[in-house]
């Protein structure tokens, strides 16, 4: 009889290979299915160029095809799908550019965008982060790439909409400004540091969005000793692609001149505490409530 080790490996390898065979075959099915709704497109944009007619949203022949093919193949083609699919033809008009790994709900957040460059941006940083259609709708609607786009130039702004975000050094870390809707804070109301530091934990997982790529969470109130004096940073994260700790001090209102020091304290203290082999220097970001510029 073999050992219950033996069967436990045997389950757990039908599992996976259970698992990989389904998700191959959803992406598979996905795929089918993003083609098919770009050749509905095609057939109707088609049929408009024969007539010599470009059919806007509210012309007859949305409601007649909604309605007829309803009737014939059941859901999916209210008449904001159907002109959907029309739009994502005209938008990707090389079938092969189409990914499998974003759904049609991705593609229909992607089609509301206008400026081809931000379109751009959103769709291949979705691919690469793996953004579900909630995120995805947040960072569109917190104008993620125009605040990434502010401080690069003309071939900086090209290269964010052609690849999405690289990041290769800190710069590439800050957004300015950052966008914390989710806290719910109602306008005008004053928090406290330790108030923010607080809602900041409670809502770990959207704050880790808005930071970008690589970010992981370690510790709140990381305790830092100096000449066997203990000071204290809000928050500390690790950088997987940059290889680095990421200090966050969180401040109330301007960041003044102290404050830089103090950071520069930290950033100077902390490497002797946390040595891992391969590490680059940590980075540290003041992050203020009313002042324009994040400061590093």
């Amino acid at each position: 009889m073999q050992p219950e080790s033996a069967y436990t490996s045997l389950l757990e390898n039908i599992g996976q290979t259970f698992s990989a065979a389904r998700t191959r075959a959803y992406a598979a099915v996905n795929q089918q299915l993003l083609e098919a709704y770009w050749n509905i497109g095609k057939q109707i944009a088609e049929y408009e160029l024969q007539g010599k007619v470009k059919a806007d949203y509210g012309s007859d022949l949305y409601r007649r095809l909604s309605k007829d093919l309803t009737i014939r193949y059941g859901k999916g083609f209210g008449r904001t799908n159907v002109y959907m699919m029309r739009q994502f033809y005209e938008t990707y008009p090389i079938v092969q550019s189409l990914t499998g790994r974003l759904t049609w709900t991705h593609y229909g957040e992607i089609l509301s965008i206008s400026d081809p460059l931000a379109r751009s941006f959103y769709e291949k940083q979705c691919v690469s982060e793996g953004w579900s259609v909630r995120q995805l709708k947040r960072q569109i609607q917190s104008g993620l790439f125009h605040r990434l786009a502010l401080s690069k130039d003309k071939e900086g702004v090209l290269a964010l909409a052609a690849e999405g975000q690289n990041l290769h050094k800190a710069e590439d870390l800050v957004r300015d400004p950052y966008v914390l809707e989710f806290l719910g804070v109602p306008e005008g109301h004053r928090l406290s540091e330790k108030d923010l530091e607080t809602k900041l934990i409670d809502y770990l997982q959207e704050f880790l969005l808005e930071l970008g790529k690589g970010f992981t969470f370690v510790g709140r109130q990381f305790r830092i000793t100096l000449d066997n004096r203990h000071y204290h940073v809000d928050l500390v994260f690790y950088h997987r692609i940059l290889r680095c700790f990421v200090l966050l001090d969180l401040k109330m209102g301007k960041v003044r001149h102290e404050d830089i020091g103090q950071m520069n304290m930290y950033l100077h203290s902390f490497p002797a505490q946390q040595t891992i082999e391969g590490n680059t220097d940590p980075l540290g970001i003041a992050l203020c409530t009313d002042n324009r510029t994040i400061l590093v």
